[in-house]
């Protein structure tokens, strides 16, 4: 139709149209700065947050706004963005407000499941005029997904307990994004019961009697050996289940999906043992 504008939705319902003009973008995402490059946007990217490390090469040369959750304003205006990225755990509230009241194009994000990424891969790619640079990235996707399904099909059920963090202890809840990734490989996330995203936890003698392995992820919070050497030490009759897992491949959205979904499905083959099924 003459004089129609496309025009893609993002994950609070905000319509944009394809961005025209001098496109400058501003991830406050760790995983959309990754998919922004791999979309082949790196050259229209001005700035990102102190957690964003991937692709390495590029951080180092690339203005940093300071944290997702503490970004400086002032050092962003300075950069003059047409668009900044946000996500829904990430980003404040406030910090939503205010960008979105500065006069930016404020495109808003939250995949909840890792199919979640096609959409995601299409909002994007659509807006930035990546379509192409999209279309793969889901097409490779699809693949892995799809073969994960196939491949699980011969892996055990197993009910795990994901921790994310200590002092207090804390886990992920059903509803997110983590225990999707785990599901295609037949891992439950404990607790099931709860309605907490990321629940605070007691751990106890109940709670790793019910579950088949305890996964320690390298991030938010960095477990590392010390600390699976000391849940060894504390819970003896639970030591075989600790197994560190890699934070990024779990949690990370975007094209980093991709890999991870190949990764967890490796990590459940190489934990399931002979005949288990």
């Amino acid at each position: 139709m003459i004089g129609h504008t496309q025009h893609f939705s993002d994950d609070a319902g905000q319509c944009h149209p394809i961005a025209a003009g001098l496109v400058r973008v501003v991830s406050l995402v760790p995983s959309i700065t990754e998919l922004l490059f791999d979309l082949q946007l790196g050259e229209q990217l001005v700035a990102r947050t102190d957690f964003c490390r991937h692709p390495a090469a590029e951080m180092a040369a690339l203005a940093s706004v300071g944290g997702t959750k503490t970004v400086d304003l002032a050092a962003l205006a300075a950069l003059r963005p047409s668009h900044v990225i946000v996500n829904i755990d990430e980003t404040p509230r406030p910090v939503f407000e205010q960008l979105t009241a500065a006069g930016y194009t404020v495109v808003v994000t939250h995949p909840v499941r890792v199919d979640d990424n096609l959409r995601l891969y299409q909002l994007l790619g659509g807006i930035f005029d990546r379509t192409a640079a999209a279309a793969a990235l889901a097409e490779r996707l699809v693949h892995a997904l799809a073969e994960t399904t196939a491949a699980a099909a011969k892996l055990p059920h197993r009910r795990v307990l994901y921790l994310i963090w200590r002092k207090p202890w804390m886990s992920i809840g059903p509803t997110t994004y983590i225990a999707d990734a785990l599901a295609r490989v037949n891992w439950r996330t404990e607790p099931a019961d709860t309605d907490q995203r990321y629940p605070t936890i007691e751990l106890n003698e109940p709670l790793l009697a019910s579950v088949e392995l305890v996964l320690f992820a390298s991030e938010p919070f960095p477990f590392g050996d010390k600390h699976m050497d000391a849940f060894r030490a504390a819970f003896p009759a639970h030591a075989a289940k600790a197994v560190a897992i890699d934070g990024e491949m779990t949690s990370w959205y975007g094209s980093r999906a991709i890999a991870g979904t190949q990764y967890l499905l490796r990590l459940a083959q190489s934990l399931a043992a002979p005949g288990d099924g």
